[in-house]
């Protein structure tokens, strides 16, 4: 099984920006994306999508945030949210349970400038990785992919220096990432690839920073550990245009 996972700023937008030319190249298995911006019932999903069945997890407040994940297998069950209302407002998770795994598709909340929502976003990453670990005790596999919103090491920016304290990559947030890894999973592109450099996800659109590849890698796929050995490849895809974030990519079987 090959899966997909892409921030895609806007479905609406990225449809018109080749999404559907890619998909229906690429054709994988399951398709994650994040920061939809939209409720299902706005978007009209061109023909490339007739294979697959769509589920979407919406924020409440309109054009905003937003996760849908599209299977061409149909899931045992489906739930959004982690079962906390402060957090499930915004869209922001979305959990499909298939015979031998769960797959959570996650758009992580940014810590934003000055680091003004940091505190929730640490309350948001413990709740996260409870609901994670939950998860793990049903006895299948856990796979979390998306958009979790932080570079982890000093390898995983261009500029680590200069944002030392900026959101992303602040102390909290790479500890945060840590707690879940030491919680039971693992970095598939790390696991792959532990020591690759100029490997990003994410380019600001200012000042040519994707051109000059001045990026961050902040979209990941991570695996429960008990699970390590169904992974057989973990992948990032700068060449795909459509968004300020590629896609990122694993296969498992």
């Amino acid at each position: 099984m090959k899966f997909v996972s892409w921030n895609v700023n806007g479905i609406r937008a990225c449809l018109d920006k080749g999404l559907p030319e890619w998909l229906a190249s690429h054709a994988p298995d399951i398709l994650c994306l994040q920061e939809t911006k939209a409720r299902p019932e706005q978007v009209e999903l061109p023909l490339e999508f007739g294979n697959y069945k769509d589920y979407w997890n919406s924020a409440q407040k309109a054009g905003y945030s937003g996760v849908a994940t599209f299977s061409r297998t149909e899931p045992l069950s489906v739930s959004r949210g982690i079962g906390i209302d402060e957090h499930d407002t915004e869209g922001r998770v979305l959990t499909l349970e298939f015979e031998d795994f769960h797959l959570v598709n996650v758009y992580t909340p940014n810590a934003q400038n000055e680091l003004r929502r940091l505190p929730y976003r640490m309350e948001w990453d413990q709740a996260f990785r409870q609901f994670l670990t939950g998860l793990r005790e049903s006895g299948k596999a856990v796979i979390f992919c998306g958009d979790l919103n932080v570079a982890h090491q000093e390898i995983d920016l261009a500029r680590p220096a200069a944002n030392r304290k900026s959101a992303g990559f602040s102390d909290e947030e790479r500890a945060g990432f840590s707690q879940l890894l030491d919680s039971g999973f693992t970095d598939s592109f790390r696991h792959f690839h532990p020591d690759t450099t100029e490997a990003y996800s994410w380019w600001s659109y200012r000042g040519g920073a994707r051109g000059r590849n001045v990026g961050w890698r902040i979209d990941y796929f991570g695996v429960s550990n008990d699970a390590i050995d169904r992974m057989k490849n973990a992948s990032i895809l700068p060449e795909v245009m459509g968004s300020d974030h590629c896609p990122v990519a694993m296969e498992w079987s």
